[in-house]
């Protein structure tokens, strides 16, 4: 499955994150919210935004995977997901907007076409086929 690729190399960069969390903590000795430092706000957020959206997105890309989407799309998508996602979390913590705003806008974008794709597989493939 190409998809536990991506969902691997996902894994590593929460992992990632979650260390820069940790690093960020001990430093700032702050064991459970944000002791009201930025620099550690901003990388409980990066780390969050990326739990939150890449689970749901590697769901979408897992069953348009088992849906039988050409494998080429599949490597594609998942590579627009890595990107979004690594560019979203380099641009968060920096206060890099550009970059931070081009990394939303890929996840949301991938989103809705991952969506889409779906529904289209299902309607055309799947039991509702025309």
């Amino acid at each position: 499955m190409i998809t536990s690729l991506y969902a691997s190399l996902s894994a590593l960069l929460i992992v990632k994150l979650t260390l820069s969390v940790i690093k960020l903590r001990r430093k700032n000795r702050v064991s459970v919210g944000d002791g009201g430092n930025e620099e550690l706000q901003l990388a409980i957020r990066a780390h969050a935004n990326a739990v939150e959206y890449i689970p749901i997105t590697l769901l979408l890309l897992l069953t348009l995977e088992l849906n039988g989407a050409p494998k080429m799309l599949i490597y594609i998508l998942g590579v627009m997901l890595l990107v979004g996602r690594i560019l979203h979390a380099i641009g968060l913590p920096a206060k890099d907007f550009r970059k931070r705003v081009l990394g939303m806008q890929i996840t949301i974008y991938l989103l809705i076409g991952l969506a889409i794709l779906n529904i289209a597989f299902f309607a055309f493939t799947g039991p509702l086929k025309f």
